[in-house]
């Protein structure tokens, strides 16, 4: 028995997992960056800390382009540290799956009518012994689950931040423009109050001028906090405070492409890059895995062994073993190998229902693109041009003493108008490119997210062994 103890023994220590060096994170960072084109970094030493640091002050000295502002986001916000340490707890899950459980001893002693008796014992877990290599193999699935669902965390705020950095520097332009309606306004306004008090103007024209540079004053207001808010959102997921929060923002968004992305095999993309497909996949495969280590301690689920030394007073000290098993005679695990397979079967038909939504939200995704590309650019190539041409046309007739003052203004009122609609639907194109990336690369937009529940049922099956 002491050889058998001392080969379990090492036959556990041999099979011990060890902590990686990187934690998971190189594989994430792979991962995200196959997405966005960043990395992710998490510092673990003070260097690494510094090297963010500066890193971080360089991008912010420059105006940010979307890009940066992503980078920004994936070297600093915290949320995603703190995302990034799950990483560790499912490591620690599987380097202890590879660990035997420790040996229970026993010591007892009696006496009595002069003779004293001492019994002596250590007992292994012999089928925790045997079940190490699936148990090992289910946590390293939950692992790489573990990945999957940072890379995911990282992907989605990259979205976010894009959509953020977008609405703010849109916000930055309508705010420029509604500045504009109301001097125009305010110079209306002001000029119909000279012409009513030489009598050249009706009060209710004069009221129609007043109430119309109120109206611009307001949404100037409105214009200018919903330019701070989209400033104030994209400085929340960048993570930055202080004086970091003067980062510079460009005077216009980017122009659209010269051509529109074409929709080609995105569904296939979907299919092979979505990180919602791909854990669904493998919280399939690990729940089949732990199917198996059901079965196979269906019966016999409590089986320890292990050296036992007994001693009685004036007698040679007794040698031997000892075997506990637990007896099926209630339970024959029918009930638990009855749930691993309906949660098997559960998790084929959420990974059929998530491959099926995955498809549908790319198809929308790309319609949304190419509809917004459209607009976008019929505001530019026409629309645009259209107001400016009316608005010279106008002035012409107003130097030509054909047109009066007030529909002057207006016209010049309406091509502002005119702009800030081309701006919003500008906008709306580059948030559209944002989703269609996030529906075929992440998990189907900003607003979803991947979590570890889709393979709790493989830990939930394993941990009745």
């Amino acid at each position: 028995m002491r050889a058998v103890a001392a080969a379990a023994m090492l036959l556990a220590l041999s099979g011990c997992a060890t902590f990686s060096k990187d934690g998971g994170l190189d594989a994430v960072s792979t991962l995200t960056a196959e997405r966005t084109g960043q990395d992710v970094r998490l510092p673990r030493t003070n260097a690494d800390s510094a090297a963010i640091q500066d890193e971080l002050n360089q991008l912010l000295k420059q105006p940010l382009s979307a890009d940066s502002a992503v980078r920004v986001a994936l070297i600093n916000n915290r949320g995603l540290r703190a995302s990034l340490a799950e990483l560790g707890v499912a490591e620690a899950d599987l380097v202890q799956a590879g660990r035997m459980a420790n040996p229970g001893f026993s010591f007892s002693r009696m006496s009595g009518g002069g003779e004293t008796e001492i019994e002596r014992s250590v007992m292994f877990d012999l089928v925790g012994l045997v079940t190490i290599p699936i148990r090992r193999d289910i946590e390293s699935r939950r692992f790489e689950s573990a990945k999957l669902v940072a890379a995911n965390e990282a992907v989605r705020l990259a979205a976010d931040t894009r959509k953020a950095y977008f609405n703010a520097v849109a916000a930055v332009q309508s705010a420029r423009y509604a500045e504009q309606v109301r001097e125009a306004a305010g110079a209306s306004a002001e000029l119909a109050q000279r012409m009513a008090k030489v009598g050249n103007l009706s009060a209710l024209d004069q009221a129609r001028e007043q109430a119309f540079s109120s109206e611009a004053s307001t949404q100037l207001a409105r214009a200018r906090h919903s330019a701070t808010a989209a400033r104030e959102q994209l400085a929340r997921l960048m993570g930055v405070w202080g004086e970091n929060t003067a980062f510079q923002l460009p005077d216009k968004l980017p122009e659209l492409p010269a051509v529109p992305r074409e929709a080609g095999n995105i569904e296939s993309l979907a299919m092979q890059q979505r990180l919602d497909v791909r854990l669904a996949k493998l919280g399939t495969e690990s729940t089949a895995r732990a199917l198996g280590l059901t079965k196979a301690t269906g019966v016999i689920n409590v089986l320890d062994a292990g050296y036992v030394n007994s001693s009685k007073s004036g007698a040679p000290r007794e040698n031997g073993y000892e075997i506990e098993l637990a007896l099926p005679i209630f339970d024959w695990g029918g009930a638990r190998v009855a749930k691993a397979e309906a949660l098997y079967m559960q998790s084929v038909h959420r990974t059929a229902d998530t491959a099926i939504n995955a498809r549908s939200q790319v198809r929308e995704a790309y319609s949304a693109y190419r509809t917004n590309y459209d607009v976008a650019r019929q505001h530019r190539d026409q629309l645009v041009p259209l107001r400016k041409k009316i608005s010279e046309e106008s002035l012409l007739r107003y130097n030509g003493m054909l047109l009066s003052v007030f529909e002057l203004l207006a016209d010049a009122r309406a091509q502002i108008a005119g702009v800030n609609a081309a701006i919003d639907a500008q906008r709306e194109f580059w948030i559209a490119e944002t989703d269609l990336q996030a529906a075929i690369s992440g998990s189907g937009g900003a607003g979803s997210a991947i979590s570890m529940a889709s393979t709790a049922a493989p830990a939930e099956a394993a941990a009745e062994h």
